[in-house]
């Protein structure tokens, strides 16, 4: 099968070449071209509208991987963002004291999450985990604090260590995704000073599979830290109002004592939030401290409400799920059928496709030439990320993602298998 061709790009690489003149790297992390495929993916978007997303030079693509995960309905919703307007232009939004809007989402996510008694709103994922853990060492008088996941780009957590002091991590120990052995281990020799346990409940190493649990597993790590008097907590950024509308906490059947959400909670809008166990949570009343001048901000707080009734009254989760699996189904035979040695994971909510290592290192060009094929046929995916299945991905979208998928596998078997 003749490869498509190459996209037109002129636009996305003026912009990016005058943005490097501007910010360190022209843009920062994990947007960055070199995490896609250099020369063939767009650096700039211009729009987007449900499932596609547009870019500079006028391309449009199936949005497979929704801004990173906060789009769980679609891009451009005109009922949530009606509603965040209304509180703009009726009410405003950023002020002195809090709105009462708050209270109406935090008993919402009271009434869903079941690890939720009380609650804090931040920002960001990476804002939510680290105030998780300075409650869970608040709590426990405890330092030290074992991990599994990504979990954010603050001090005691970012992958990559450059202006970081080492004290900040020397507390900090890992363990990996269904390992209970090591983290029994870990709580063994540190079980007396450790403050908690975070982890994803499904797990996402970077680059690699996306993994569900053993049967056992998150029980096992609940067992585990209660054991030693730690802190359970669940970063449920991802897997949050996308896996259930009470988290993988619900859908595995596994209470944590804290769990932090964000991404989809609000389609987009910049909200996160840490809940658990009310006198771990209080810790903010006194013995520890939170503030920021825009956590109490109440747009984000009102499209959060507005994307929670809309998650629930269109059953929406349910269609992304059939979606999902759908999907999943057909990409699942295209990978038999080509032979290609590579694994599809994340079915149905986060899918991903990633190439087996092999002494020769041909899965680096399997890889390559399998993002460079579906970004030319419209698909935008990222070779180091899995995706997302968002509501208003079509089913003539997701039949047209598989066939990509499918056509690029057997010319990759043609390529190098």
């Amino acid at each position: 099968m003749a490869d498509r061709p190459k996209l037109v790009l002129e636009r996305s690489g003026r912009a990016f070449e005058e943005a490097q003149a501007i910010f360190p790297g022209g843009v920062l992390g994990i947007r960055r071209p070199y995490n896609f495929v250099p020369g063939e993916y767009p650096v700039f978007f211009e729009s987007a509208k449900g499932g596609l997303v547009t870019d500079v030079d006028g391309n449009t693509y199936i949005d497979m991987l929704c801004a990173y995960g906060p789009i769980i309905i679609g891009h451009r919703e005109d009922e949530i963002d009606d509603a965040v307007v209304e509180q703009i232009r009726s009410r405003g939004f950023c002020m002195s004291l809090c709105q009462e809007v708050q209270n109406r989402l935090g008993r919402k996510l009271q009434e869903l999450i079941p690890s939720c008694e009380k609650l804090v709103f931040v920002k960001t994922g990476s804002d939510a985990t680290s105030t998780a853990i300075r409650a869970a060492r608040a709590f426990t008088n405890r330092t030290k604090v074992i991990r599994c996941g990504y979990h954010g780009w603050h001090d005691w957590c970012v992958e990559v260590k450059g202006g970081v002091p080492g004290k900040v991590t020397e507390d900090i120990l890992e363990f990996r995704y269904n390992d209970l052995d090591t983290l029994d281990s870990l709580l063994l020799r540190h079980g007396s000073e450790v403050a908690a346990v975070i982890i994803t409940p499904v797990g996402h190493p970077l680059g690699h599979a996306v993994l569900m649990p053993n049967p056992g597993f998150l029980e096992g790590v609940r067992d585990l830290v209660h054991r030693h008097g730690g802190v359970l907590i669940f970063d449920e950024i991802r897997s949050g109002f996308r896996v259930n509308l009470g988290g993988a906490q619900k859908e595995f059947g596994v209470t944590p004592d804290v769990a932090v959400f964000g991404k989809a909670m609000a389609n987009g809008y910049p909200i996160s939030a840490v809940v658990g166990r009310a006198d771990i949570i209080d810790v903010y009343k006194e013995k520890a401290f939170l503030s920021s001048t825009f956590f109490p901000n109440s747009i984000e707080q009102v499209a959060a409400l507005k994307t929670i009734e809309l998650l629930e009254r269109d059953r929406m989760l349910d269609h992304i799920r059939q979606v999902g699996t759908t999907l999943g189904r057909k990409v699942s035979r295209y990978v038999v059928e080509s032979g290609v040695p590579c694994d599809l994971s994340g079915v149905p909510w986060m899918p991903f496709i990633t190439f087996r290592n092999d002494d020769k290192k041909v899965y680096k060009r399997a890889r390559l030439e399998f993002y460079t094929q579906l970004i030319r046929r419209g698909v935008f995916l990222q070779p180091f990320h899995h995706g997302y299945v968002a509501y208003r991905h079509t089913d003539q979208q997701m039949d047209a993602v598989a066939e990509a998928i499918g056509e690029v596998l057997q010319d990759i078997k043609t390529k190098y298998y």
